[in-house]
């Protein structure tokens, strides 16, 4: 089960969130909470949730009483976007698109990643996910999860554009025939 954490101020502005530590709005924390009968009574071999305050708060308000963090489960390091809205960089690069022009180095703490380090990061949470026992829940970002997705599928990190997902979702990524599929994909909670 992948879970999207819940609303930010900077998401709900479409302000580029990567390693800027912000706490979720009320919406957000309603949103985390709707999660609670997903998660419920079932059993989660392991459940891992990014380090930022963000992911950690949906997990806790969705129901997970035990967790651990995983740095490979940060949002993609925007750099020098970071905190920058799509339409304020377009207006010095325009037509820009995340998924096929990167970033530009932000500072010391955003130095900023390409989507092939996204990818890398995420076939590390995919390999440790794929030695658990048990149904696995990770708790995490948009983009982030988007990459996690296309490289469950084999695809590369950037055909993570095609699956948008929006705040407080769940998701599920699963096996046919021993293949990799996706399940469910920016499932709203039933009632919301």
């Amino acid at each position: 089960m992948l879970l999207r954490h819940g609303e930010t101020e900077w998401s709900r502005d479409g302000r580029h969130t990567g390693l800027t530590d912000i706490p979720l709005t009320a919406r957000g924390e309603g949103q985390a909470r709707a999660l609670a009968p997903l998660v419920g009574d079932r059993r989660f071999g392991t459940v891992l949730v990014s380090p930022a305050q963000r992911a950690a708060r949906t997990a806790e308000l969705a129901g997970f009483t035990e967790y651990d963090t995983d740095a490979d489960l940060w949002e993609w390091d925007y750099g020098g976007y970071e905190g920058v809205t799509t339409r304020q960089i377009r207006v010095n690069r325009p037509g820009w698109y995340l998924w096929r022009d990167g970033v530009i180095p932000g500072d010391a703490d955003h130095p900023g990643e390409s989507a092939a380090d996204v990818g890398e990061r995420a076939d590390k949470v995919i390999a440790r996910a794929r030695a658990c026992d048990g149904t696995v829940a990770l708790v995490a970002h948009g983009h982030f999860l988007r990459v996690l997705a296309a490289r469950w599928l084999g695809l590369p990190p950037t055909d993570g554009r095609l699956l948008r997902l929006d705040t407080g979702t769940y998701s599920a990524l699963g096996f046919e025939h021993a293949n990799p599929v996706i399940l469910h994909w920016n499932s709203p909670v039933p009632g919301r």
